[in-house]
């Protein structure tokens, strides 16, 4: 008699909280569509800290509000990837359906707290927004629960300050603001772009350990957009390094402080002022970002890398230097990869 043995089913993996497949986002500039964020691809775990750096005009903001579905037409579009968020492709989805998952499944904080809110509406009815456009709550019902999210983001007197104006907080209160209304509908996904740069080191260090404690305690995957290399060791479980719309190198935090690869990181590293040597001169970067109408058809960084030889003109791709460890440039890996 023949017998069958039943293997146990494999359990299917759990789809990421926030992925990126090929992101392209572009921008029209004297009639022709440039790309200010090209064909990028990450993904977010639950309970994880992507933090994304590089210096202004790389395309760290773009990509945050290419997400959101915030790109301003007719001179703006997403115009290629998927954006997954929890499995659903965002880019997919009628604007409608994007409506209903913005600020419920996933959510913003924005980058100036001084100018993100209403200032002519109280800011807990600015919070309660979300709760009863998403949630369906009463009035009543959400400002109750705006009240305990101000207690949970630690705004003093929630009760009393629910009826305030944005112009009676400071800038620390007006950020924890912020993330109490991103939070308000327990989103699997928060994005969080520059959200400690107008805020004193004090302010600055309250505001990191909140939203790391949020995260925890919530599950959320984040992705923190920040310039400021301090800040991401603090915060990231996970870094990915952007310069003119590309990701130049990703790996987990630990290995881009001890190990960084591409010129481009090793020259933000070299920019951090050293408490250990006062005397030491400042190291800055020569060049600038190359605008989007004037890209180099090679390796962006080209024009700015000491570490320049034949081979940067051609276009390179991601490279993998072990299992978690990425970076783009024929140099750094060791060999001459290009697309």
């Amino acid at each position: 008699m023949q017998t069958t043995s039943l293997e146990p089913e494999q359990a299917m993996p759990e789809p990421a909280a926030l992925e990126l497949v090929g992101l392209r986002t572009e921008f029209r500039i004297g009639g022709e569509w440039h790309p200010a964020v090209r064909d990028i691809s990450l993904r977010i775990s639950r309970d994880e800290t992507l933090a994304l750096v590089g210096e202004s005009g790389c395309g760290k903001s773009v990509t945050a509000l290419s997400v959101m579905g915030l790109v301003a037409k007719p001179h703006g579009r997403v115009a290629g990837g998927r954006i997954l968020v929890e499995g659903e492709d965002m880019n997919a989805m009628p604007e409608s359906a994007r409506e209903k998952l913005r600020g419920d499944r996933i959510a913003m904080v924005f980058q100036e707290p001084m100018t993100s809110l209403n200032p002519v509406m109280t800011v807990g009815d600015q919070v309660a927004e979300s709760l009863r456009i998403h949630r369906g709550l009463s009035r009543a019902e959400a400002l109750d629960k705006a009240r305990q999210l101000f207690e949970e983001v630690k705004i003093p007197s929630p009760e009393k300050r629910l009826k305030e104006y944005p112009h009676q907080f400071s800038g620390g209160m007006r950020q924890r603001v912020m993330i109490a209304m991103a939070l308000a509908c327990e989103p699997a996904v928060l994005l969080a772009d520059e959200p400690t740069t107008a805020l004193d080191v004090t302010i600055q260090a309250q505001v990191l350990g909140l939203l790391d404690d949020l995260r925890k305690k919530r599950g959320m995957a984040v992705l923190f957009i920040t310039h400021n290399l301090g800040v991401v060791a603090q915060i990231a479980d996970r870094v990915a390094v952007m310069y003119a719309g590309d990701i130049v190198e990703e790996a987990p935090v630990e290995t881009i402080f001890a190990d960084p690869r591409h010129p481009y990181t090793q020259a933000l590293f070299a920019a951090i002022p050293r408490l250990d040597q006062p005397e030491a001169a400042l190291h800055a970067i020569p060049g600038r970002v190359p605008p989007l109408d004037k890209m180099p058809p090679g390796c962006r960084f080209a024009a700015r890398c000491p570490m320049r030889q034949e081979g940067c003109d051609l276009p390179q791709v991601l490279v993998d230097v072990d299992a978690q460890h990425r970076v783009r440039c024929h140099v750094a890996s060791g060999a001459l990869a290009h697309a």
